[in-house]
């Protein structure tokens, strides 16, 4: 009897259907076919084993097990459940009448319980664009996916679960994933929990930097990318961990794709529903290049940070101690906002829209530019800022150099503005934006090309007079044009004018001191 369950396999954060297609016939031997990988293939004893281990007799002839398209590679422990629902049906110990509305996914134990599995927002979300009138999941995945309300996603914890719901013999409503004691044991518990706050700094706290603060408030305004050049000290890293309390809240659309992400990278489920809080992502400056791009083996390829950092913040300390190879990867997801990883069996692309926080020391002792403090000669300083090349400067919208504050200032400066007040801020900016592209595929200032340039940016005659003599004296390349008109954009956001003014450009453009210093000498 040939028994066909529809699952699913993930191809970056979209998931495409498998059909495990099983059939009970005469012969010997248990045969598992269609591009499977070891883990799957692995599965057939696991199977077979939670299978007796729940009394089911194993049929004393050929089981045949497809993976349909038999031309797409499968990989995962998510097949477990499928086949063993298949060799259920097909060997007659178990009448599925609807089982062809059902996906079905999730890795089994040896005594019948079902695991976690990566991917099961994609999964979810794959079935209800095809109309299925149902998902089944490991309890714990099937968390990410709360929030699908035009869907029934069930969390079950058993082989037995799975097979209840699906005989239909049974008021399994119980398992659906909002009705759980686990999902309510989680809501009750996010009412009663304050956000952690613990590791965000408050503007307030950070003493003096008017000028640097002013630059990071309109990096989070825009979602431009920033650099931070500075000896230790100065508060380059204070500064970019007070950016995460003052980002706006994530749109819907938004943490739908910042979950799928994570949900891949078999990170989801920390928190039911999907995310909301935008990432904040700071790996060590030792980090390998898959380990910053993305990579794998085989067709295994997993996202990296800057695709974990998707709709957050890429936060790069030490960003001159960095391996050259690795910080030249970074132009491309810079530019197009998505990364591409390629493989001999495999090419799969994630978006990749995070803004770059980069923060570095000037010279290799640090202290270049305070006074006589610098010990490094110039052909060390050169040597040190050459690993910032050109193109990788030209894709930074702002650049900000900190100084240390002296003593006396420290002791008598006054607290300053607080985060909530600047966040309030860059909020409404945000939400003239979300009008503004309302008919777009971008969110932020930062995201747009340079036909949405022309079309949501057209300068008066003075702005294009004080663009060409900025253009002729600093000896800016067109990408630096473009990034200037960007971030002038954003600050005529944060002033609330509908038009760029020159002294927008003006200002926009006194953060790229970078291109235009030879700083190493």
């Amino acid at each position: 009897m040939l028994v066909n369950i529809i699952g699913a396999k993930c191809i970056g954060i979209d998931a495409v259907p498998v059909t495990v297609e099983v059939d009970v016939v005469p012969g010997i031997g248990i045969h598992l076919v269609g591009l499977a990988d070891t883990a799957v293939k692995e599965s057939l004893l696991r199977t077979i084993t939670a299978l007796q281990a729940l009394e089911y007799h194993i049929p004393g002839r050929k089981i045949v097990i497809n993976l349909a398209p038999a031309d797409l590679h499968k990989s995962g422990s998510g097949y477990d459940l499928p086949i063993a629902v298949g060799i259920i049906a097909a060997s007659g110990q178990g009448v599925f009448p609807a089982l062809g509305d059902y996906l079905v996914m999730g890795e089994l134990g040896l005594d019948g319980a079902v695991r976690d599995i990566a991917g099961a927002l994609p999964v979810a979300d794959m079935a209800r664009s095809r109309g299925m009138k149902a998902c089944i999941l490991p309890l714990h995945s099937a968390l990410e996916t709360a929030e699908f309300t035009d869907i029934d996603i069930y969390g079950v914890e058993t082989l037995a679960d799975c097979v209840r719901i699906l005989t239909g013999a049974e008021d399994c409503s119980g398992l659906l994933i909002r009705n759980t004691r686990t999902w309510n044991k989680l809501q009750r518990a996010r009412q009663h929990v304050r956000p952690d706050t613990s590791g965000v700094m408050d503007f307030a706290d950070i003493i003096g930097q008017e000028g640097a603060k002013r630059g990071v408030e309109i990096a989070a305004a825009g979602g431009h990318n920033l650099i931070m050049m500075g000896p230790p000290g100065s508060g380059k890293s204070s500064l970019a961990k007070a950016m995460s309390g003052i980002l706006p809240p994530m749109t819907h659309e938004e943490s739908v794709v910042t979950s799928k992400i994570y949900s891949v990278a078999g990170l989801g489920g920390q928190a039911p529903g999907l995310i909301r809080t935008r990432p904040f992502r700071t790996p060590h400056y030792s980090a390998s290049l898959p380990a910053i791009v993305g990579g794998g083996a085989g067709d295994n390829i997993i996202p990296g940070e800057i695709t974990l950092a998707h709709g957050g913040v890429l936060f790069l300390d030490e960003f001159n101690q960095m391996p050259r190879s690795v910080i030249e990867a970074l132009r491309g997801p810079l530019e197009d906002r998505t990364v591409t990883v390629s493989r001999l069996k495999a090419n799969v692309s994630y978006p990749a829209s995070f803004m770059l926080v980069a923060a570095s020391n000037p010279c290799p002792c640090g202290y270049y530019g305070e006074g006589d403090k610098c010990t490094c000669t110039p052909s060390q300083r050169i040597s040190y800022l050459s690993k910032l090349s050109g193109p990788i400067l030209d894709r930074i919208d702002i650049h900000l150099w900190l100084h240390p504050l002296d003593s006396s200032r420290m002791l008598a400066a006054r607290r300053g503005e607080p985060s909530a007040a600047v966040a309030a801020r860059v909020l409404r900016a945000r939400i003239a934006q979300k009008h503004r592209f309302a008919q777009e595929p971008v969110f932020t200032n930062a995201e747009m090309n340079n036909k949405q340039i022309e079309k949501y940016c057209v300068l008066s005659e003075t702005c294009r007079e004080a663009m060409s003599k900025i253009m002729e004296r600093m000896n800016l390349s067109m990408r630096a044009f473009y990034r200037i008109i960007r971030v002038a954009r954003t600050i005529a956001d944060l002033d609330g004018a509908d038009d760029i003014l020159p002294g927008h450009i003006i200002e926009a453009a006194g953060y790229r001191f970078l291109d235009r210093q030879n700083l190493g000498q």
